[in-house]
């Protein structure tokens, strides 16, 4: 990492913020965003955090505001808010002597020169998003990622900043006092549990943490906190962070509106999500060597408690959406009992390699050793035609009906994916 500085930029309220770029009403009200099922609230606006409503909150419980308070809901559209993203995250590539995209909302970025020049660099970066993307952004600007990240929360919580801080640029007073009474769980890495600990050793403020003994620390704590110590002391001490997913498997696992009872239902299951998961392995680029399947009922159910699960072992590394379509299905139908209500399935791929195993098997029957008859390559059809018109384009059985089955992901609130699906994009009438 070459840059003189580290800048942190994070999308404000991501997924409330991917929702207003396409439906203006949404502005300067509160909106909550549902988990999967709609279950609870897992994003919330400004306006929605004023109101006391928490993340983790069950809908049932904030849907009075829709009434006496305005309050907007939309379930979590994945494919919006992933598109938004991929759009933020290119337009950022193009600013810094690097980038590291650290997660769906959130990245570091190198920048080179002095602090003026910084700054100017910061407030285009900010102005950039807002004009090409339409989604708000803050930045923060320090000589280590901890200090960018709590320059990031300096320039959120004080509007005389215009959304970006660049640390060096600030009232040494001023900056000493934010530190006094920011605590030191706000400081990236350091969560409750560690909080109270070093609350208990007096340690309470990001300014009682970055005067800590950093040998002290490490003794106590580790050294990963440790590190943390000297960040806030501008000692770069953190490297390259890899984007926060599971670089070692794939996983497709969903939560049902409804249970699935019968073995019919649970084949549409396993075949639906295997291929998405097929799917991504080949956005990915990378090939599975172990499948596992698994189901499960409510541990809250009055009635017989299954947990299927088990591994399959792929002949060679493959994403093969047939072969993993019959695999998964022809695994869960051994373990599933009828007529038990199960409430959540998934299909995880593993062992995972940049390289493909040897030639498949022939599935249908068509090649054998007649060289006039070659197979014919229905997973690569299947694939090439997924990658250039969308997954509801084609798929096996039940994955190529594009009407979703009843036990799918409820999902009532939805609001159009208005870049990702042709028969959704927005409409400009002029």
């Amino acid at each position: 990492m070459s840059g003189e500085h580290v800048a942190l930029v994070d999308v404000n309220n991501f997924y409330v913020s991917c929702e207003r770029v396409f439906d203006r009403s949404l502005m300067n009200r509160p909106v909550v965003v549902l988990s999967n099922n709609d279950g609870c609230v897992v994003a919330r606006s400004q306006e929605a955090k004023d109101l006391g409503i928490g993340t983790g909150e069950p809908f049932f419980k904030v849907q009075r505001y829709m009434q006496t308070h305005n309050l907007a809901v939309r379930s979590s559209n994945y494919e919006l808010y992933g598109d938004i993203s991929a759009r933020v995250m290119e337009l950022l590539g193009r600013f810094g002597t690097w980038h590291e995209v650290y997660s769906i909302d959130e990245s570091f970025v190198g920048l080179e020169g002095g602090l003026e020049q910084v700054r100017t660099t910061a407030a285009q970066i900010r102005s950039s998003i807002d004009r090409l993307i339409g989604v708000p952004v803050c930045v923060g600007v320090s000589s280590t990622k901890t200090l960018a990240k709590f320059a990031n929360h300096v320039a959120k919580h004080n509007a005389n900043l215009g959304g970006v801080c660049v640390q060096d640029l600030m009232d040494p007073d001023v900056l000493a006092r934010i530190k006094s009474l920011v605590p030191a769980t706000d400081v990236w890495g350091v969560g409750r549990k560690t909080g109270a600990k070093l609350a208990g050793m007096g340690i309470e403020s990001i300014a009682d943490l970055e005067a800590a003994d950093p040998m002290l620390i490490r003794r106590k704590f580790s050294v990963v906190l440790q590190r943390t110590v000297f960040e806030l002391n501008g000692q770069r001490c953190i490297g390259p962070v890899e984007e926060r997913r599971d670089k070692g498997q794939v996983m497709f696992t969903r939560s049902f509106s409804s249970p699935v009872r019968t073995r019919e239902a649970m084949e549409e299951v396993m075949s639906i999500y295997a291929q998405k998961a097929a799917a991504r392995l080949a956005k990915e680029g990378r090939y599975a060597s172990l499948l596992t399947v698994m189901a499960g009922t409510s541990r809250f159910a009055q009635g017989e408690a299954s947990f299927p699960s088990t591994q399959v072992r792929l002949p060679k590394p493959t994403r093969d959406p047939i072969l993993l379509t019959r695999l998964a299905v022809a695994a869960m139908n051994g373990l599933m009992h009828t007529g038990v209500d199960y409430v959540r399935g998934g299909v995880i791929l593993s062992g995972l390699s940049d390289s493909p195993g040897e030639a498949q098997l022939d599935l249908f029957g068509q090649g054998g050793n007649d060289p006039e008859h070659e197979p014919v390559n229905v997973s690569g059809v299947v694939q090439d035609i997924s990658a250039r018109f969308g997954a509801k384009a084609i798929g096996l059985g039940r994955a190529g009906i594009a009407q979703a089955p009843a036990w799918s992901m409820k999902r009532e609130h939805i609001s159009q994916r208005y870049t990702t699906e042709w028969d959704e994009l927005p409409l400009v009438k002029a």
